[in-house]
């Protein structure tokens, strides 16, 4: 309930008593269960001594009394001694409670039970010790006082099993960061300067080491890959189940799984600035925030336990002077019936449990929420600004389409690749690796020659080849009229063209754009069809953007865009009325990924970006926009549910317990029942927020 209470040990927290937990990713990485076990064996000890103290207090009533053979003066020294193990010994940890919130003036629901079990077990105390103390109407029919030893051992015994079925249920809420802590591999091979290799600790890895990632192996730390090709399985970071290609330049992420080829790899970051640990840091941070909602809880909270007590008090007087005979039994134990039924634990419970096991489900599905109030927001949002580069496209050039004609495919390839090898422009730079990628090898070239912003030439095998615009083919008095039907289409498709010449003739065409991203398109069509306006933003050209907008069925596209410029147009839109999400990769975006309702920001995108947006989606797939809303929308279902739930219990319980419906049915609230009701409903709440690990994204 408090996220701001931080201990650097286990313990309740001192404003509502409940358990602290262990923040995701601290620690021995080991769950510690000691406290869970401890509430066990109390609980198995609270029942083991609340039944047979239950059986005997019921037993002059079900006329059993004959049958033990107890007189009500011996029959109370034995409930006392049932009574007193349960009360103060399994009941310890709450009376601690209670007695905590009462030094640090902090009243909650332990307060009530504190109250409710001590006012039950001092009164029964008193009668046992000094019956003469009290008057004739004090005194059941056979001349004793009445006992409630057992109201209190019951009301001990199923609070435990209460908080039981709680640190149980919590524990289950972490299980999926605690998934991914124990996928961390413990040690890594390290490469010597003579090639040898030593196994060692993975804590002593630094920036730069080389790393030998063997097959089956898990990678040890992100990094890049220097030698060596192979397929990685990286579901546990975008639970896409088929493996990706690895070789050499590409990237690598620590706790993914190698499969058959063997790599060996630089290591760019590790301990504390792995993508694994900056997970986890994310998730663990972000489940001790407080979403919007919860403040409505949080005020009646404040005042709650306060108002209670002054009920349990009237209800105390109503009925001992005016209510029927005993007038003190039915005042005292409907003043401790409303005292315990009163227990807002649910109240507590009904917005964190469900935002912690939300972002667990998120984390699963490569979604981190930085905190809780980006959930909620991200509920409502009606508008995504995305960026162009980096976000809807890889970010960098690729090879894309390719026509020639008089000459082998592989063989022109080749040779466009050839005398690209030796450019250092980024076109260039991406047919080399487009042709790399289809299994082919550049051929060597001689006599280069590069005219800045044209093009290319070089000798390859006794033949001259120009890469390049139409423009410089041309000044070599090459024709490319035949070309210029395709490439006029290609270059509407937001693709640059270049040209290939051999020997003085136009042989063909090549293709390179920044490529759409895998799934960018399913997220655009599911966006708008969960009526979701697409907005798209970039420094690109307006044709280029026009291009980009119409393949993918955007709504708008904002050309020619400054960096600066993209917050104010989010600004524009909220003034609009319009609830905006942000997505960006990179620095320029970061201003406006601030500005907007929800920042949404690409795992692999600049670390600045990701500071500043309120979720990031770890590989960057749009795709994770459209799963956040759902799953947005799931929980904060789920929390308004619980709510109703914990406020509509405590709306109904306090009535009946205080005796509203004794006058014309009858109807009374023991303890024992409040005690098992109140224990109920936490059980209800934090079972209807774990519903939230099924949802669909």
């Amino acid at each position: 309930m408090h996220p701001e209470i931080v201990r650097d040990a286990p313990g309740s927290c001192p404003k509502c008593g409940m358990t602290l937990v262990l923040v995701a990713g601290t620690g021995s990485g080991e769950s510690d269960d000691s406290e869970l076990r401890d509430l066990t064996r109390r609980l198995w000890v609270g029942v083991a001594l609340s039944i047979p103290l239950v059986i005997l207090a019921m037993s002059p009533m079900v006329g059993l009394h004959d049958l033990f053979g107890l007189q009500p003066r011996p029959r109370g020294w034995v409930e006392f001694a049932l009574g007193t193990p349960v009360v103060l010994w399994v009941g310890w940890p709450i009376l601690r409670k209670f007695w905590l919130s009462l030094a640090h003036r902090e009243l909650n629901m332990y307060t009530l039970i504190g109250l409710g079990v001590g006012l039950a077990y001092l009164f029964s105390l008193a009668a046992v010790l000094f019956p003469g103390w009290f008057p004739q109407e004090f005194r059941e029919h056979d001349g004793a006082v009445g006992t409630y030893f057992e109201a209190a051992a019951v009301i001990v015994t199923l609070v435990m099993l209460g908080d039981v079925l709680q640190l149980r249920a919590m524990g289950r809420t972490s299980q999926a960061i605690q998934q991914l802590l124990e996928l961390a591999p413990n040690l890594a091979w390290r490469l010597r300067e003579d090639g040898s290799e030593e196994q060692v600790p993975l804590d002593s890895v630094v920036v730069g080491d080389r790393l030998r990632v063997k097959p089956g192996e898990k990678v040890p730390v992100d990094g890049t890959v220097l030698e060596g090709t192979s397929r990685i399985d990286e579901s546990m970071i975008t639970g896409e189940p088929v493996p990706v290609a690895k070789a050499a330049g590409a990237k690598v992420t620590g706790a993914t799984v190698n499969g058959n080829g063997s790599l060996v790899i630089r290591a760019e970051r590790v301990g504390a600035d792995t993508l694994l640990a900056r997970i986890v840091h994310m998730v663990g941070e972000a489940q001790r925030t407080r979403a919007p909602i919860q403040r409505l809880a949080d005020v009646i909270a404040a005042y709650f336990v306060q108002i209670v007590v002054a009920i349990a008090v009237v209800t105390a007087a109503v009925w001992w002077f005016a209510g029927p005979e005993p007038r003190f039994a039915y005042a005292f134990l409907n003043a401790v019936a409303v005292l315990i039924v009163a227990c807002p634990c649910a109240v507590g419970l009904a917005t964190p449990i469900s935002m912690t096991v939300a972002m667990g489900q998120g984390a699963r599905s490569g979604i981190l929420f930085r905190n809780a109030e980006a959930i909620e927001r991200m509920r409502d949002i009606d508008t995504v600004v995305v960026d162009k580069t980096g976000t809807l496209t890889l970010g960098h050039p690729a090879l894309t389409d390719f026509v020639f004609e008089g000459i082998a495919e592989d063989e022109a390839l080749e040779l466009t690749a050839g005398v690209e090898q030796l450019s250092e422009h980024p076109i260039g730079l991406a047919i080399v690796e487009g042709a790399k990628a289809r299994g082919l090898t550049p051929r060597a070239a001689g006599a280069f020659e590069a005219v800045n912003g044209l093009g290319v030439q070089a000798d390859i095998d006794g033949k001259r080849v120009l890469v390049g615009s139409r423009p410089f083919l041309e000044q070599h008095g090459v024709d490319t009229k035949r070309w210029e039907g395709r490439a006029e289409a290609w270059r509407a498709e937001a693709k640059t063209v270049v040209f290939l010449a051999v020997d003085g003739a136009a042989a063909g065409i090549t293709a390179v754009a920044d490529p759409i991203k895998d799934g960018t398109r399913e997220a655009i069509a599911a966006l708008k069809a969960s009526g979701v306006r697409v907005v798209m933003l970039t420094g690109d050209s307006k044709r280029t953007a026009d291009a980009v907008a119409k393949q993918l069925g955007i709504d708008e596209a904002l050309a020619e865009v400054l960096p600066e410029d993209k917050a104010g147009h989010v600004k524009r839109l909220q003034g609009e009325g319009r609830k905006v999400a942000m997505a960006g990769d990179g620095i320029n975006d970061a201003p406006a990924l601030a500005q907007a309702d929800v920042g949404i920001a690409m795992g692999t995108g600049t670390d600045v970006a990701m500071e500043s947006a309120g979720v990031t989606l770890v590989k960057g797939d749009l795709r994770g926009i459209a799963r956040a809303a759902v799953l947005s929308r799931a929980t904060m279902r789920n929390i308004r549910q619980n709510l109703v739930f914990a406020f509509g219990y405590n709306a109904l319980g306090i009535p009946v317990a205080a005796g509203v419906l004794y006058p014309a049915f009858g109807l009374l609230m023991s303890p024992v029942l409040a005690g098992a009701a109140m224990a109920l409903s936490s059980v209800s709440v934090v079972t209807n927020a774990l519903r939230l690990n099924r949802v669909k994204l």
